[in-house]
């Protein structure tokens, strides 16, 4: 039995080469991919990594809770790591995207890409380009003309506007341009609030009935999360209505409990589970095999950095999926690239043509440069079987 012998956390933040404002975030600009890094070493030296984003020093606290749950426990035991993150949200915070770096050394101590392990064979992933931002029109065909070019044949873009006007306009613009050669969806991020820096619409389910129609009419491919994540019976009742998919699911932090009830309810026609947020990869795959069950679609959220993209990537490629949908691919350039988004890792995920294929190296398939790491990054917590070390130092310097 392997166990987990040392642990370390790491605030890192990589600069991006342009501004980049995500639409979820209204009145906020990002110039860095901050994130919050987890480093699991067993006793016979397998290392496995985790990556989650991060405001600030919101985690500081984090590394007592995992010296004292996870040092010396089973490193192979998935069940008992998520009994454990939930008794850490017992304390109010979430933390599933712990669980990803467990799988990380289980795979490796097989030998194998995780999504191999996990039983999948799917080795190319066909995109979908997702953009991040708010465009004007004349912009957001310029978008779409230089994704198609790169290969991609679907874009999902975003709406945020307090006139829904405005937000039929846009999709109705971009669908119109394309039509015949690239179908668009759009993501309105009506799911969860992120207003602390500017203000944003609450759709009504009577606005998400007229917005639905008018995608409908547009021929749009689907329409992401147009209702508040917690009203499931109004998104049943949306989804019952639509003539256009419905998706959602990313943010569900109960994991598969929720997700389960909201597919019986008939809440979406796509689920999207986020293994960073929504229970890991373990309960992430129980939502495929019960999507499969129930007739529904599945493919993961991956809208936050490298790790949750390849994380989620091996979701996909192990649950069935993928060789009849598309995954997400974030890219939303200047600001947003792979490059800059994956700086932590010695090696980019990158598409090819609007394709993705899988890392066959053991475990989540990437090595942490560690250069990088050194220059951007501030051990704030380390911890073995023996010794415990907080470094507030590290944190003020950050």
């Amino acid at each position: 039995m392997q166990v987990i012998d040392r642990v370390e956390l790491f605030l890192v933040r990589t600069p991006l080469p342009a501004a980049h404002a995500p639409s979820w975030i209204p009145g906020t600009t990002r110039t860095q991919v901050s994130m919050c890094i987890v480093r699991l070493v067993t006793d016979d030296g397998v290392e496995g990594w985790s990556g989650f984003p991060a405001a600030g020093r919101e985690r500081a606290g984090l590394g007592d809770l995992l010296a004292g749950l996870f040092l010396g426990q089973d490193a192979g035991d998935i069940k008992k790591v998520a009994e454990r993150i939930r008794i850490m949200a017992a304390g109010g915070n979430f933390n599933w995207w712990l669980e990803p770096a467990f799988w990380d050394i289980k795979a490796k101590s097989a030998g194998q890409p995780l999504y191999r392990y996990l039983g999948g064979s799917d080795d190319r992933l066909k995109l979908y380009a997702s953009a991040g931002e708010l465009k004007a029109p004349p912009e957001r065909r310029e978008e779409a003309e230089a994704r198609l070019a790169e290969g991609f044949d679907t874009l999902k873009i975003r709406v945020h506007d307090f006139d829904e006007a405005v937000d039929i306009e846009h999709i109705t613009d971009i669908a119109r341009h394309m039509e015949g050669r690239m179908k668009i969806a759009v993501d309105c991020n009506q799911a969860f609030r992120l207003t602390q820096y500017g203000d944003a619409p609450l759709w009504s389910l009577e606005r998400a009935k007229r917005f639905v129609d008018a995608a409908a009419d547009a021929g749009l491919a689907w329409v992401e999360e147009p209702l508040f994540g917690e009203w499931h019976e109004e998104i049943a009742e949306l989804t019952a209505w639509s003539r256009v998919p419905v998706a959602g699911g990313e943010l569900h932090l109960m994991g598969y409990r929720e997700l389960a009830r909201m597919l019986k309810m008939g809440c979406y026609h796509i689920y999207q589970p986020d293994a960073m947020w929504a229970g890991g990869i373990a309960q992430s795959l129980e939502v495929a095999r019960l999507c499969r069950e129930k007739g529904r679609a599945f493919t993961p959220h991956c809208w936050s950095n490298g790790f949750g993209f390849i994380a989620n990537a091996h979701v996909f490629a192990a649950s069935g999926f993928a060789g009849e949908a598309l995954f997400e691919y974030p890219l939303a350039p200047p600001g947003w690239t792979p490059e800059a988004r994956d700086m932590i890792f010695e090696t980019p995920f990158a598409h090819d043509n609007g394709w993705f294929v899988m890392p066959d190296a053991p475990g989540l398939g990437f090595e942490i440069d560690r250069s990088v790491l050194e220059k951007y990054g501030h051990c704030f917590f380390k911890a073995n079987r023996r010794d415990v070390h907080w470094m507030p130092e590290a944190l003020s310097e950050a």
